[in-house]
Parts: structure tokens; sequence; C-alpha cells
């Protein structure tokens, strides 16, 4: 098959688990097991197998195992449209994390060129109460799965805007400090906002042209500022520059896309996500995940490896079968977990079962 799956994974001394080997097909894996037995570690695992710092936002030196503390790798075999790729990514004790792809050191970039990897987690189910920060990573993260050099720019950004952050906080009043500095955000900055946009561009699409048991919303991205940065980097540029005196009084900076926010309306109901109920909320980020599936399997070539931490546990039996029959619908690789096996009766043989425990602190996993 010329999709998108792992077919081996082994975890050393990640997190709970000293050392595990899963031996996999395509089908979608169900993880089962009591609370803190490890399954949401095996999701982390593979989270760490794309750009950026996984489901967990952990530094490097927060993943390994205690006591040994010896660092820790994850490992695959990765199908990638036909093509079959061995990854690693690990960090020895002390030392940042490094890729390799097919025995060659590389980027962490280059993972993303070879696998999408999109996830749900229960961190994320307070995403439309919470400050705008979580939404707009919600946002650069999807971003991200479309367009690989998204965090590059990303990063380009936020590296110059510290530095301007930091002539603002030292009160620097000299236009020259700030005119290289400003070019650099407004270049860097209006890709940024050009790739949020197509990214939810193509969401919205996949959501409002798909057969689905899943609430469709209408997306949009608003700057607290309204400062309008549709004529890219020369309107971010005027905008920074105008804005210096009052960035001065702040010691920040006030304007450009490290400011905007994702909203979305229940469009069933005509309200904004903040005002639905749990259940309501919980659906629209199921739907927005599928959505951004939908539009990978079309784009990338195949549907992305997709997380999902206990998302079963707040579906009724109907919708959990909706879920599950649209990710085989997919032929996407979905990785979930839940507390018991009976949270994936309706996957049947569609999926393969895996039962985690704790061994004497250490977590183990077997097939069921």
């Amino acid at each position: 098959m010329a999709g998108l799956y792992l077919s081996a994974l082994t975890l050393s001394h990640f997190r709970s688990h000293r050392r595990v080997e899963l031996n996999l097909d395509d089908r979608p894996i169900a993880i089962f097991g009591s609370n803190g037995a490890g399954k949401t570690n095996i999701l982390e695992a593979i989270s760490m197998l794309s750009p950026g710092r996984g489901l967990r936002r952990a530094k490097a030196d927060e993943i390994a195992r205690a006591p040994e503390a010896l660092g820790w790798k994850v490992s695959g075999l990765l199908h990638s449209l036909g093509q079959l790729h061995e990854i690693e990514t690990r960090a020895e004790n002390g030392s940042n994390r490094t890729v390799s792809i097919d025995g060659k050191t590389a980027p962490q970039i280059a993972l993303g060129r070879v696998a999408r990897v999109v996830w749900l987690v229960p961190a994320m189910d307070r995403l439309w109460l919470e400050g705008a920060e979580g939404r707009r990573r919600f946002l650069d993260r999807i971003t991200l799965s479309f367009e690989p050099k998204h965090a590059e720019v990303t990063v380009a950004y936020e590296k110059a805007m510290r530095e301007r952050n930091r002539l603002l906080k030292d009160m620097v009043r000299d236009a020259m400090w700030y005119g290289a500095l400003e070019s650099q955000m407004a270049e860097a900055g209006a890709q940024v906002i050009a790739n949020r946009a197509a990214a939810l561009a193509r969401l919205q699409f996949a959501m409002e042209n798909a057969q689905t048991s899943f609430p469709t919303a209408e997306l949009s991205i608003e700057n607290p500022d309204d400062v309008d940065f549709i004529d890219g980097a020369e309107a971010l540029l005027a905008a920074l520059q105008a804005s210096r005196s009052t960035d001065l009084r702040a010691g920040r900076t006030l304007v450009g896309p490290h400011r905007a926010d994702m909203k979305a309306i229940y469009k069933a109901k005509n309200i904004e996500a903040k005002q639905c109920s749990t259940g309501e909320q919980k659906a629209l980020l199921l739907s927005l995940i599928l959505a951004n599936a939908r539009a990978l399997s079309e784009d990338f070539g195949a549907a992305p490896i997709i997380l999902l931490d206990e998302v079963a546990a707040h579906l009724d039996a109907g919708r959990r079968a909706a879920l599950y029959d649209e990710i085989c619908a997919l032929k996407a690789q979905a990785w979930m977990t839940g507390t018991g096996a009976e949270l994936f009766t309706e996957l049947g043989d569609r999926a393969q079962h895996f039962e985690v425990s704790d061994d004497d602190g250490a977590s183990v996993v077997e097939p069921r």
C-alpha cells in the first residue's frame, strides 16, 4: 500500500518504557490500559518523529526514563508513498535531540518531508476557552502539517522579534537599530501569515466538502490590533515602524502574527466555539483533525499518522463508531488510547489492539 504508516516502532528509555518493540501493519492501532500505564507515552514517542517538540512540548532532557537518565531513542520503519525509510530521533543524556533518516543525520524539518503527523490530546480540550497562544500553536501545528518550512519562518520571525524586544526594553530610540530587525520580521512574518491563511482555507474546504458525522466550523484568523497584513511584508513593515513608540512604552512588540487568534463558529447553531457545550467543543476539535487528515490525504498523497489520546471516552457509541469509520475510510494509521478494550469494540479486526500495563515501574506493551 502506497500510504503512510509505521511497520515497526522501537522505544528505548522513553518515559516509562525501558524498551518496547512493536511490529505493525497499516491498520489503526488501539491501545488500552489503566491510567498511568504509559499509553500516552507511546503517542508522544510517535509525535517526536515529526518536527517540533512533540505533543507534550517537552524538552529533550525531560523525556529520558528515570532513574537511569541514559538519554532516550525512538526509531521506526516508515512507509511513505511507496518508499521505506528508517527514521530515528534521540537525545543522549544532557545533549540536544538529533534526527537521522536512512542512516544519515538530518534536520528536524526533514521529518516533515517524509511523514505528516497530527494529534488531539486531552490538554487541547480547553482550546476554545483559554488564551490565544494555545490556538495559535494549534493553528501553526496544522499549518506545519501542510508546509514543513513553516517551522523555519516561524523561528526566524520569533528570533528577530526577541532582538527587537530587547532593544525596546533597553529604551533604544535610534531608528537605525530597528531597521534590519524589522525587515527580517516583516519578511518572515508575512510568510507566517500567508502559510496560516492557506492552511485555514484548505481546512475550511475539507470540512465543507465532506460527508461526516462531525460538525462544521466557520474558521477565521483575527488580529487584535486591527492591522490589515493582506499586502504582505510591506504592510507588516509599515505597521512595525508605526508602532515603535507604543512598543517602547510597552517594552515589547504589539503588532504582528504573534498576536493573531484563530476563531471558530459552530455553523449548525451559529455560535462561537467557546460558547458551545463541552461535548460540542470536543466534536469541533475532532472535526478539525479529520478535515486536516482529509486535506493532507489529497495534498500529500496519503492520510497522516493520527494520534488520538483518550478520545473515545468522550464520545457516545454512535459517534465513536462514526469516528472509526472515517479513520478507516481515510486508510489512516491512527493511534488511539483508552482505559478499556470495550472502547474499541466497534473497530473489531479493522485495527491492531495492544494492552499497556505496569510491571515494577516499567511499561509493558502486549498485543491482544
